[in-house]
């Protein structure tokens, strides 16, 4: 873990080496990925089986070996306990709201000139969600991919999950039903969604693929965008916490630790204007990390890649290096969060106040935890409806109105050189 404070002359180069560090795949991964695609391109279902018995032990044979059926996962919604369920289902009906409202409404009508423009939105006809099996299995994924293309209107939503072993994690299956997902494929990793784009004897292809994974499937998701579309390529999860001492010690340090116990890679910085609270802080880390049953995991985050920033003016200093990290989480647990929100111009998602941890907006909240890593906030938002949905502009105009923008439409088609272009304009001048 890193100490950095603004008043020492080494701040900018160390803060800009944390800006900078990259914590994701290197070239070795993007080569395997490479091999892996292109194997299931030509293979099929033969590469998903040699795949899945490599990567999960798991042989599939039969169709029950190949996909999870519906009453499969109302099953399992039916046997997690009555709190589960009900979590669950709260958590569905807050994401549905949140994002039905999310919708975009189609335009048409007609400017001074007389041409009548507009755009209609559509859902894409199929999606795919890759919902991971290994280290980290969970149900909200599930709920945050799958929600968000119902609302979008997705007629087909397609779910790949891996299961070590063959074994399913019975919380997924029941987010599953909760979500309405009938059609579940028990592969994962590179190889999965390369099924999901390219499609198989089994698999029908889908046209934008959505959800977190290890740094193979980021990497797939990377190398297939054009051939499909993705919501993102996700890095390593990451908060950033800007705190003042009137904080409980105790509770920032469960927010840092909430994102470091995902991965060894993930990453935790706290931003504080108060030295003795930040050592508070440190302390609790190291008790809590003893307590965590992913402690080992969370340790190695911390240790790795944590850092503390002693600021002298948390409102003068904190909002540039916000905006520099650009970090998925943002925490702001300080008085007047509201004052320093306009000038967050770079995160994933905003925290406001010392009650709005971030675990809340990973479950029930509202707003997708879906998030841009690896400072893409500068340039990229998190998963929406609109991910699931294209846009399709129309044009149409009378006599009146092609008279009106017709004669500079062949003006600058000769300009570029393109005659046939001026061409089909000019034949219709009157």
């Amino acid at each position: 873990m890193q100490t950095l404070s603004t008043i020492d002359p080494e701040f900018e180069r160390r803060f800009t080496r944390v800006v900078n560090a990259r914590r994701e795949a290197d070239g070795d991964v993007a080569g395997v990925v490479q091999d892996i695609l292109r194997t299931v391109r030509t293979g099929g279902d033969d590469a998903l089986v040699q795949y899945t018995q490599r990567y999960d032990g798991y042989s599939l044979i039969d169709d029950a070996d190949w996909k999870v059926t519906a009453q499969r996962c109302a099953e399992a919604y039916e046997q997690i306990d009555a709190d589960l369920r009900d979590a669950l289902n709260l958590a569905a009906s807050r994401i549905r709201a949140y994002h039905e409202a999310q919708l975009p409404e189609n335009r048409d009508y007609t400017d001074d000139a007389g041409v009548r423009l507009g755009a209609i939105w559509r859902p894409v006809d199929a999606a795919g969600l890759y919902v991971p099996g290994g280290r980290a299995a969970y149900p909200s994924s599930l709920l945050m991919n799958a929600i968000p293309a119902r609302v979008a209107g997705v007629e087909r939503i397609v779910v790949v999950t891996p299961t070590p072993k063959g074994n399913s994690n019975p919380l997924v299956l029941a987010a599953a039903h909760v979500a309405g997902i009938d059609e579940i494929w028990r592969v994962g990793g590179a190889q999965a969604v390369g099924a999901l784009a390219y499609g198989t004897q089994r698999i029908k292809p889908v046209d934008v693929i959505t959800g977190p994974g290890n740094a193979y499937v980021a990497e797939a998701k990377r190398q297939l965008f054009g051939v499909v579309g993705i919501d993102m390529v996700a890095g390593p999860s990451e908060i950033l916490v800007v705190a003042d001492g009137q904080n409980d010690p105790d509770w920032i340090a469960a927010d840092l630790l909430s994102q470091a116990e995902h991965d060894p890679t993930s990453q935790s910085i706290l931003i504080t204007d108060d030295a003795g609270f930040a050592a508070q802080v440190e302390d609790s880390i190291s008790l809590q990390l003893s307590q965590l049953s992913t402690g080992k995991t969370a340790k190695a985050s911390w240790d790795d890649h944590g850092v503390i920033i002693i600021v002298n003016d948390i409102g003068e200093e904190a909002p540039a290096l916000i905006n520099r990290l650009a970090a998925e989480h943002l925490q702001l647990a300080i008085d007047d969060p509201e004052a320093m929100l306009p000038q967050v111009r770079h995160a994933g998602s905003v925290f406001l106040g010392r009650m709005t941890p971030e675990a809340v907006g990973d479950y029930v909240a509202g707003p997708n935890h879906v998030l841009p890593t690896g400072r893409r906030a500068r340039f990229s938002s998190g998963l929406s409806v609109l991910d699931f949905m294209k846009r399709t502009s129309f044009i149409s105009l009378d006599d009146a109105a092609f008279a009106a923008i017709g004669p500079a439409a062949a003006t600058l088609a000769h300009a570029e050189g393109l005659p046939a272009h001026a061409k089909s304009v000019e034949l219709r001048i009157k």
